[in-house]
């Protein structure tokens, strides 16, 4: 796993932007203006997170519209996905455990 993207993420201004771009791609006045922060910090962040390949960037005119790549969230899923196994696999562990324990109880 590329810790690249985890912390790209940890900002919260930055999880906020993708979390807007989830909906669809936005130029970056668009983002400033739904999350109220000042134009060249959203240009800040979203340079991180472009430098990160967590978003991409495409001109139209004199814009610049930022979208989400999918490829550093299918990295992360799977990353995630090799911890769920394991907790599951603990959890069906323990709840053998607690079946045991009410048997035992109930003898």
């Amino acid at each position: 796993m590329d810790t690249t993207t985890l912390n790209a993420l940890s900002e919260p201004n930055r999880l906020q932007i993708v979390e807007l771009l989830r909906e669809g791609p936005l130029t970056v006045g668009e983002i400033s203006e739904r999350l109220q922060i000042r134009q060249p910090q959203v240009s800040k962040h979203l340079r991180v997170l472009s430098n990160a390949g967590i978003v991409k960037v495409h001109a139209d005119a004199n814009r610049r519209i930022y979208q989400l790549r999918p490829e550093p969230f299918i990295q992360l899923n799977a990353w995630l996905e090799s911890y769920r196994r394991i907790w599951e696999e603990r959890f069906d562990s323990l709840d053998d455990y607690l079946k045991v324990m009410q048997e035992k109880q109930e003898k």
